[in-house]
């Protein structure tokens, strides 16, 4: 299930449709590198991150076919509702493993940046997000209103399941 996303959201400025356009890309592309930069200005409620591509090989050569991110510091609201990590999956790609294996990759880069757990949330209803966040590890701590907290070792004991 796919909703609007929250105010101050990072890709709030952008859809897919602007995303097309190559400079608008390259702008977006931009922008994420510098909020990654812990020293850069940004808003208030926002946190330095880490942005990166899922990428798949295919017959027609590289396809982006979702991203994920590690904030590397929790707000108030990103304790409550939007947790460390985040992801997306374009709906043609997905049920292939793509989230599974991205989340198993961020988090040694989350225990870089000396996280020895995250928080991953998801909707309720969102049963996919909810099986690749159980795969790596993933223990429920609570729903609150229509979110589920799971808290993930970033150093995982067992390998991601697909």
């Amino acid at each position: 299930m796919v909703h609007p996303p929250e105010p101050g959201y990072v890709g709030a400025d952008y859809t897919l449709e602007t995303l097309a356009d190559p400079a608008t890309f390259a702008a977006f592309c931009e922008r994420e590198v510098a909020l990654s930069q812990p020293g850069t200005p940004r808003p208030t409620g926002w946190v330095s991150g880490t942005y990166l591509w899922m990428v798949d090989d295919t017959a027609d050569g590289p396809q982006v076919v979702g991203r994920i991110s590690l904030r590397h510091e929790l707000t108030a609201w990103l304790l409550e509702v939007g947790g460390h990590i985040g992801y997306a999956v374009r709906p043609s790609a997905r049920r292939r493993g793509h989230a599974t294996r991205a989340l198993a990759l961020m988090l040694p880069i989350a225990a870089e940046r000396g996280l020895d757990r995250v928080l991953v949330t998801c909707d309720e209803d969102n049963v996919g997000s909810r099986r690749v966040i159980e795969a790596n590890g993933g223990v429920l701590e609570d729903v609150r209103g229509t979110k589920r907290r799971y808290w993930l070792p970033t150093r995982p004991t067992h390998p991601p399941q697909s």
